[in-house]
């Protein structure tokens, strides 16, 4: 009877299989696809029960689907079973093919263990093939693509239960669950496969959107920045040419966008700080420079670099922040210029007038031996002497070239005449009569006589000459390239200057003045230069009589 039939069940179990397994095939999810799974098993394999567990990237397996109980799928479904015990579960009982077939004589010692189950007890079967409620049959489910799916990779197990003809499967059944198992792993795969490309879709697609806001955002923050903002090519034989510029940079130079992609930075800025910008540019990091306007001033700007990589090619981009810093450097300018300079007279200052007549000087150097005098001399181009005619100390332990290596050294003519020698010539002025004027008519006209002095010391003198207010009525003058009769000329034009009458508040008033002329030559400091020059001053001034003083 049961071979008789056998064909017609057969017949429309794979109808049902067909069915079941379009239905697999069509889900829209994965977990659309889990439920198809056990829902197939009861519907098209004749089972009461069964449940889908599928593993989990820890391994684990957790109840994803469950079909034929709802009480029984409430107990169980979302529980997680462990690896190892399922393991020992395919490990155990009867091998049908790629089932694993547990009879109930043997499944009672995973009562204990942590699979989620909902076998219960019974009596003992009445005959031979009868299936028993502690019965257990699993039909494990293998990645697709390897022959049997014996030697795949795990991606879940069928739990079936309660055959509805009581019986225990026999050779065509085991073969319709082994070959739905293997159908359900495929569909299984491809639902997770759709899962995964969904997902990431929807992250490239939020990413994108990310993307674009974000380019939003920072097109909004270049082109509205309240400060200069540019961006710039990095590399190659465009390397700093700008690419795009902002509203405020536009403003800031005077110069339209479309302008502005014709130039480098290079181009704009000034010939000075050309050096500081091409540091800036190939590091990154920030620097103050001068930055050319269309009406060819110069503005100063604070640029702060940095450098727009790409993963691929490295460096790409200059992303250039330009702030205008032109009142503060003013300011500063103005600051040094005060340090530096008479506050009453606007020259420059005691401190100022050492520092530049000490950049003209280096120290002399200490020669080890009386025998290395020649070549100091030969250095110098003067004798190895001081101005009082004493030889220099010899110490061990300088060395020769440090001092002169990279220095053009300033030189003094010698002796009475001139001898066509040029150097740096110092005049230390002192005027003389200069107290009286504060005397008789106050502080106020002392200023004001001062002031016309280094006026008129500042008109006769050269391009190039510093004239300076040591203190009170002394001033110094610093003249480069003369001789000694070019010195005293020199000296006689500025008392001409000086001894004209000066008026304050319709007051004439005269003053004289002393000089001393002394030179500047290596190997001297700044302050015994002009205490040389104070000293012939003074010597000047003595060897006048007093009443010829004031009128020179």
């Amino acid at each position: 009877m049961e071979t008789e039939s056998e064909p017609y069940v057969r017949l429309a179990t794979l109808r049902q299989l067909h069915t079941v397994m379009a239905d697999m095939n069509t889900a829209r999810s994965l977990a659309d696809t889990l439920q198809t799974v056990a829902d197939g098993v009861v519907k098209g394999l004749g089972y009461e029960l069964a449940c889908v567990n599928l593993v989990r990237p820890d391994g684990d397996l957790v109840v994803a689907a469950f079909a034929g109980n709802s009480a029984a799928e409430s107990l169980i479904a979302g529980r997680v079973g462990s690896r190892t015990s399922w393991e020992r579960r395919l490990g155990m009982g009867e091998a049908w093919g790629d089932l694993r077939f547990i009879p109930h004589t043997e499944g009672w010692v995973l009562d204990e263990d942590d699979v989620p189950q909902w076998y219960t007890d019974g009596p003992a079967p009445r005959f031979e093939d009868e299936w028993h409620p502690s019965d257990r049959l699993f039909a494990p489910m293998y990645t697709p693509g390897v022959s049997g799916g014996s030697c795949g990779e795990l991606i879940g197990v069928l739990s079936v239960d309660r055959p509805r003809n009581g019986r225990r499967p026999g050779a065509w059944g085991r073969e319709a669950l082994q070959m739905y198992a293997f159908q359900a792993a495929i569909a299984i795969s491809n639902a997770r496969l759709r899962a995964n490309m969904q997902r990431a879709l929807v992250r490239l697609e939020r990413e994108q959107q990310a993307l674009r806001a974000s380019e939003e955002s920072f097109r909004q923050a270049f082109e509205y920045a309240p400060s200069g903002m540019a961006i710039a090519e990095m590399g190659g034989d465009q390397h700093g040419r700008i690419l795009r510029s902002n509203d405020a940079l536009c403003r800031l130079l005077g110069r339209p966008a479309s302008a502005m992609r014709r130039y480098s930075f290079s181009d704009l800025v000034h010939p000075e700080d050309i050096g500081t910008l091409l540091r800036t540019s190939a590091e990154g990091g920030r620097a103050e420079l001068r930055l050319g306007r269309r009406d060819g001033t110069y503005v100063w700007v604070s640029l702060r670099n940095s450098v727009v990589a790409d993963a691929a090619d490295g460096p790409r981009f200059l992303l250039s922040h330009v702030e205008d810093i032109e009142d503060r450097k003013r300011r500063e300018l103005q600051l040094a210029h005060r340090a530096a300079h008479d506050a009453l007279t606007g020259l420059p200052n005691s401190a100022e007038l050492r520092t530049r007549l000490s950049a003209r000087l280096c120290q002399r150097p200490q020669a080890t031996h009386p025998g290395e005098i020649e070549s100091i001399d030969a250095a110098y181009g003067h004798p190895a002497y001081d101005a009082n005619g004493h030889g220099f100390d010899f110490r061990p332990g300088a060395d020769l070239l440090d001092a002169y290596d990279h220095h053009v050294h300033t030189i003094a003519p010698e002796g009475e005449r001139d001898d066509g020698t040029k150097g740096l010539a110092v005049l230390f002025c002192d005027l003389d009569g200069f107290k009286s004027i504060n005397d008789r008519f106050g502080h106020n006209a002392g200023d004001a006589v001062l002031i016309e002095v280094a006026r008129r010391l500042g008109r006769a003198v050269r391009d190039g000459d510093t004239v300076a207010r040591l203190g009170g009525d002394e001033f110094v003058v610093l003249a480069d390239g003369l001789g000694k009769a070019d010195a005293a000329d020199l000296a006689v034009r500025l008392r001409n200057e000086i001894i004209q009458p000066i008026r304050v508040d319709g007051r004439g008033m005269r003053v004289g003045a002393s000089f001393g002329i002394g030179w500047a030559h290596c190997g001297m400091t700044a302050d015994e230069v002009l205490k040389s020059a104070d000293e012939r001053m003074y010597i000047e001034k003595r060897s006048r009589p007093k009443q010829h003083r004031r009128a020179g």
